[in-house]
């Protein structure tokens, strides 16, 4: 057999596998990812609440870190960085307080009476196609669980029926259990695409129950489930304490840091690897208030960092003094990191030596990490060549 003869065998013989391979593992959808989503519950949601954020976000700022000297001291903020962070935080929360909006019809909104969640429905779908105020927003609604169904679809065929979808609009589904419900998600928002003649719907997975990372089967559900969202699935969000509370953690030990969440988010980092599925950390549930702001904001501060440097490059702000400490970690991690990236970027590029021998995939990461780093306003374009910066695109 001749080796064009091997090859065309091969291929046939690969063509499955082949087809399976780009089908499933459609890589970076070339997108930005947020490097936060916030929650406000729909009784508290109107037009004015991205501005009321900032405000508040400002306020908290000026009151606790009034200066870079001051914020750097809480934060213990290497001193080379802490005049750049310090604008650069200030600069943001004036600009874009909340990359990513969500507004809460479930744990923060509760159960209520179906006349109110549907005025709250109407009025939030109407106020947030109004003025949308940040680059993603949407809604989390509740779970499709029996006990809440009905509720859930009614909540999502009304803010559906009354807002505006454009690209950055996604919805949350929470506390997915099993795969066909994933399905059933999906069959929903088709039969709501083609009754209200809206563009394609897209939803994030909430993983807060044990079954998203382990089935009774003993197979990881999460990885399925995302095959089963196809393209519509664009994330996958850790939720900290309902999981946590289901693996029988104590309330006291709950954290985005205990083992069972690093596990969780473990799984859920490789059933999204290579299929352009955005993964999210979750929150902290101690609140910069009072008395407590310093401490509050030195455990937030680290929580971030420390996601970061896992790969986990969004998380859950549920507090307008989070705001403050959620863009210092961010903009510090990029800052620190930038100079020796676009040393080795540059020496891949072909200008000059980092002395580094970095491998391609070595060097797609590098790019993503550039380009995230610009994306949330801790780089600046004009720290690199226009050129250069065309190629890191494509690279990434």
């Amino acid at each position: 057999m001749s080796l064009d003869d091997l090859t065309a065998e091969l291929d046939r013989r690969l063509a499955a596998a082949d087809a399976a391979l780009t089908a499933d593992y459609r890589g970076d959808r070339g997108v930005r990812q947020p490097v936060h989503t916030v929650y406000v519950p729909a009784d508290r949601y109107d037009v004015r609440t991205v501005a009321d954020w900032g405000t508040q976000a400002r306020a908290a700022l000026d009151e606790h870190a009034g200066s870079a000297t001051e914020f750097a001291k809480v934060l213990d903020l290497p001193a080379e960085f802490a005049d750049e962070v310090y604008e650069r935080v200030r600069a943001k929360l004036e600009r874009e307080p909340i990359e990513d909006l969500r507004i809460d019809f479930e744990d923060g909104y509760g159960n209520r009476p179906d006349d109110e969640e549907d005025a709250a429905a109407i009025a939030a779908a109407q106020a947030l196609s109004a003025n949308p105020a940040t680059p993603f927003h949407g809604f989390r609604m509740k779970s499709l669980e029996a006990p809440t169904r009905h509720r859930a679809l009614r909540t999502l065929d009304l803010f559906i029926k009354e807002a505006t979808i454009d690209d950055g609009f996604v919805i949350t589904l929470p506390k997915v259990t099993s795969v066909e419900q994933v399905e059933a998600m999906v069959f929903a928002l088709e039969t709501l695409e083609q009754q209200y003649g809206v563009p394609q719907l897209k939803f994030e997975i909430q993983v807060e129950t044990p079954q998203a990372i382990l089935g009774s089967d003993g197979t990881a559900l999460i990885a399925r489930m995302v095959k089963a969202g196809g393209q519509r699935v664009t994330g996958l969000h850790y939720g900290t304490y309902d999981y946590s509370a289901s693996l029988g953690v104590a309330a006291a030990y709950q954290s985005m840091e205990h083992p069972v969440a690093d596990h969780a988010k473990d799984v859920m980092q490789l059933a999204a690897a290579g299929t352009g599925v955005f993964v999210s950390d979750g929150s902290t549930n101690v609140l910069p208030v009072g008395d407590a702001v310093p401490d509050a904001w030195r455990l937030h501060f680290r929580l971030v960092r420390r996601s970061l440097a896992r790969g986990i490059y969004q998380g859950w702000d549920m507090h307008p003094a989070q705001l403050p400490t959620r863009f210092a970690a961010t903009y510090l991690f990029y800052r620190e990191g930038f100079d020796q990236a676009a040393l080795r970027l540059r020496a891949y590029l072909g200008h000059g030596e980092s002395g580094y021998l970095d491998e391609p995939a070595t060097a797609v990461a590098l790019a993503g990490f550039v380009l995230r780093g610009i994306e949330c306003g801790a780089v600046d374009t004009t720290e690199f060549d226009t050129a250069d910066l065309a190629r890191l695109a494509r690279r990434a």
